[in-house]
This record gives C-alpha cells, sequence and structure tokens, in this order.
C-alpha cells in the first residue's frame, strides 16, 4: 500500500509528519510512504528509511494562500505532488496538514470527484463520552448545500462507518435546531423526506447537544453548521481542559489532588482528544484524500495514516460508489 503525504502542511512540519510516518511504517509492513517536501529538512528528522521515500520540493502552500489560485500557479507545491501521485497511480491515497482549501482543491483538479457526486464534504470523527466517536460531515468544505447533497453525504458516511468504522447498522442523524419532524429550515425539511427513503438507518432530527453523547454515528449538515460544530468543540475541549489545569495548580492541596487524579485525566483527554480519530476525509473524491488537522502532533498524523491505510484496505470508495450508483438506479425506475 502507498501513501503519499504532504511534509511541509501544518504547525509543525516537517518534524510531526515525518516522525508520524516513521512510526506507522514500524507499526505495518506492508506501507510505502512518499513524503514531499524539502529533502534537507525531511531528512533532519528522518531516523528510519526503509519503505519512505522524499519527493523533494521547495515550493509549499501556506495557510495564507488562496486555496483555487495556489493549487492552479504552484503546479511543484508538495500538496499539489501529493494529489497528482493519486491521480497518476503511483500512490492509493494521499495526505495533508496544510491548506483545507487548497488540499479539496488539489483532489477536485487532480484526483476529480466520484461519479454521483456533486459536491464532495470534508468528513471528521469527533469525540462522544463513550470513546466511540461520530462523523460529522460536511464540516466546512461547501457553505451551501442541497438536500440530495445531504442525501450523498449520509449514505458515504453510512459506508464508511460501516465498512471502516466496524459500526453495525450504524444511526444516521439530521443535524437540526429539534427532533421533532417538520423542524428547521427548507434544507433540513426536504433533506429529512429524502432521508428517510434512503438506504441507511435514518433515525431523524439530532440536536447539537446531544453529540458529545453519541446520540448518532453519523451527523449530516451544510458546511456552514458543520463547521460551527466543529470549532465548538475544539474551543470547548481547549478551554476545559485549561480551567481544569488552573484550578489543579491553583494550591498545594489541589497540586497533591491533582497528582492523584492524573492517570484518570489523561484517560479523560484521551477521550475527546482529535488526534486518536485520525483525520478529515474529503469524502466523495474518486480516491482518498484525507486532511489531517493542522496543529498534529506525530500521535496525530499516524492516526491519519492508520485511517488512509483501513480506507484503502477495505475498499472503501470502491463500496460507496457502488452504494450511490444503486440509489441513482433507482431513482431512475
Amino acid at each position: 500500500m502507498r501513501l503519499a503525504i504532504d511534509a511541509m502542511g501544518g504547525d509543525h512540519a516537517p518534524e510531526a509528519i515525518v516522525h508520524g510516518s516513521v512510526k506507522a511504517i514500524e507499526a505495518y509492513k506492508d506501507l510505502k510512504i512518499f513524503l514531499f517536501g524539502n529533502e534537507s529538512r525531511i531528512r533532519s528528522y528522518l531516523t528510519n528509511e526503509e519503505r519512505i521515500q522524499i519527493i523533494h520540493t521547495d515550493e509549499v502552500i501556506t495557510a495564507d494562500d488562496e486555496p483555487v489560485r495556489a493549487v492552479r500557479r504552484k503546479k511543484d507545491a508538495s500538496m499539489v505532488l501529493a494529489a497528482q501521485y493519486v491521480k497518476e497511480g503511483k500512490a492509493d491515497a494521499c495526505i495533508s496538514a496544510g491548506n483545507t482549501g487548497a488540499l479539496m482543491a488539489a483532489g477536485l483538479f487532480y484526483v476529480g470527484r466520484m461519479k454521483g457526486i456533486e459536491r464532495p464534504a470534508l468528513a471528521p470523527t469527533l469525540p462522544t463520552v463513550d470513546g466511540k466517536g461520530f462523523i460529522l460531515l460536511d464540516a466546512g468544505a461547501n457553505m451551501d448545500a442541497k438536500p440530495e447533497h445531504l442525501l450523498q453525504y449520509a449514505i458515504i458516511a453510512s459506508v464508511y462507518a460501516e465498512k471502516v468504522r466496524n459500526i453495525e447498522e450504524p444511526k444516521i442523524g439530521l443535524l437540526n435546531v429539534g427532533t421533532e419532524q417538520g423542524k428547521g429550515n427548507e434544507l433540513t425539511k426536504k433533506a429529512f423526506e429524502m432521508l428517510k427513503e434512503a438506504p441507511i438507518h435514518f433515525i431523524g432530527n439530532v440536536e447539537s447537544r446531544d453529540l458529545l453523547n453519541g446520540v448518532a454515528d453519523v451527523v449530516v449538515c451544510d458546511g456552514f453548521a458543520g463547521n460551527l460544530v466543529l470549532k465548538s468543540y475544539e474551543g470547548a475541549a481547549s478551554t476545559v481542559f485549561s480551567m481544569l489545569k488552573q484550578e489543579l495548580t491553583s494550591s498545594l492541596t489541589s497540586k497533591l489532588a491533582a497528582s492523584v487524579l492524573k492517570p484518570r485525566l489523561k484517560g479523560l483527554k484521551n477521550k475527546v482528544d482529535y488526534s486518536e480519530y485520525g483525520g478529515a476525509g474529503l469524502f466523495g473524491l474518486q480516491s482518498p484524500v484525507i486532511k489531517a488537522h493542522g496543529s498534529s502532533n506525530e500521535n496525530a498524523i499516524f492516526n491519519t495514516i492508520r485511517q488512509a491505510r483501513d480506507i484503502v484496505e477495505k475498499n472503501m470508495y470502491e463500496k460507496v460508489s457502488a452504494a450511490i450508483q444503486q440509489l441513482k438506479i433507482k431513482e431512475m425506475e
């Protein structure tokens, strides 16, 4: 299995990307990794070159670059070259922790959309209190959506949850302002009716307050609402642990209590740590393209590689394509 990885994208590139890649090839003996970026910088962190090949380039797409313009003008950027490797069949999937919009553009321009999918979606797995997590899509790839887009998202994520995350009959929920049928705007009302008829286990509307409790395995929404949920999750988790740290170091008694609670707190932090779940897949492209979090550390990169490997190994995209085509056939009958 071959993965193309943008070694220069993200806040901790290339160190975190290289260390995560080394950890991955040591864990998975069937894996070969192509690292795209500045060779001397990559090599300074590379402790094991077995099944890792560096593709040198000095060009990088930054977080400040305008996504579409950057992809079109920076043909030799590390992110673009990684996507090209997938297009040319030299790699089975690509990963980047860099500019999200640019990765979406590179995916569309080079990898291409899956037949039957109008708009790809950004699909991270977010934490729940039981540690299982849920898939949220769209988390910000498209700010506007049509009901049929939400239907496509639901089908893609349902197949992913079942085949890759090994969830039997995954529960699909529609993010809304209330659980009752008929709630919401025109988008959610029409999407509700379409999802009821889809070949998925649709459980109806779900509210954002219930997401952390694992109300659904997959939650679908437009990119605007999804990005608000994503950023709220990240902000809340960071703030809560910052407050806990402040309280537990405020006095000698608190510090003593913290020393006893430390193992428990670490376990709790792991439950809400995005890095344990991998990256956000750009669902709806012809081949796997995965966006790692911009602040990904070594562990997050390793888990994103594990996620990409699982997607390829379990032929998730072929199964999604078959499900989408079957839906199109039924619509024509």
